[in-house]
């Protein structure tokens, strides 16, 4: 069903955005890519993408943190391949400090890029799908979007905005053909999350196993790590037509973390 969709997915260029644009190219989409990296090896992803699954690609180096240049993101998609009928927005960024430490323009970049992006973003590409009678929007949330830890105030703000937005966007959008949903994972195993259990389990003097189990263990009954393309298979599932009444859903998978 998915095959000659146009989908954009903000940072893609790695893990939990590179997971969900290779389910979508997996599945006969062509995929419009978005992040921050070194431009040879996001050449040789692009292309990479293009070759394994016969789709077309393209990569475009919009910063998320400025909505001219998220509008014009949604415009050369629409320009080059006509369409815009998947937007998955997961871009985002982190920092961790005390409410009373934390500096102002952090807190302004990480509302910017986890929050008002995808409020840019959507509000760019909800006309073409509303005229095509057919669209999907993915928010890519968290478990700090239905709960905190402390420490993350920018970041559970956002995100739980981020799950405000997909409701009021579902609602909205209701009898046009379109749907918007949230993912809402726990820890999920990218690289840069192993290289936080390895600079653990070196700090701690630890089996990097040991680390990696302590680390999930804090927060999830299950111990185990969701995956990239696990939540790329769930985007996937959300763009389908079983997933056509599911909308205004934040769904977690997160090994039961906000089940506690």
């Amino acid at each position: 069903m998915l095959k000659g969709k146009v989908a954009i997915v903000t940072g893609s260029t790695s893990g939990i955005g590179l997971g969900i644009a290779t389910a979508l190219a997996a599945e006969g989409c062509d995929v419009v890519l978005n992040g921050f990296g070194e431009p040879a090896a996001i050449e040789r992803l692009r292309a990479g993408l293009a070759e394994a699954h016969g789709v077309r690609t393209l990569y475009v180096a919009a910063d998320v943190s400025k909505p001219a240049e998220i509008r014009e993101l949604i415009a050369e998609a629409s320009r080059r391949f006509d369409a815009v009928d998947i937007l998955v927005n997961n871009a985002g960024i982190q920092h961790v400090a005390k409410i009373v430490e934390f500096p102002e323009e952090r807190w302004d970049a990480v509302i910017a890029i986890n929050l008002s992006a995808a409020f840019h973003a959507s509000k760019a590409a909800l006309p073409l799908m509303i005229a095509k009678g057919w669209g999907r929007i993915i928010n890519i949330a968290s478990a700090h979007g239905l709960v905190a830890s402390g420490e993350k105030a920018a970041y559970v703000t956002a995100k739980h905005g981020l799950v405000g937005l997909t409701k009021v966007t579902a609602i909205e959008t209701a009898n046009q053909g379109v749907t918007c949903n949230a993912i809402c994972p726990g820890w999920v195993l990218t690289p840069l999350v192993q290289q936080q259990i390895e600079a653990r389990a070196r700090a701690q003097g630890i089996p990097v196993a040991q680390a990696r189990e302590d680390l999930v263990r804090e927060k999830q009954p299950m111990l185990d790590y969701t995956t990239p393309e696990k939540i790329g298979a769930l985007a996937v599932f959300l763009c389908g037509e079983a997933a056509s009444t599911i909308t205004g859903a934040a769904l977690s998978i997160d090994g039961g973390w906000v089940a506690q």
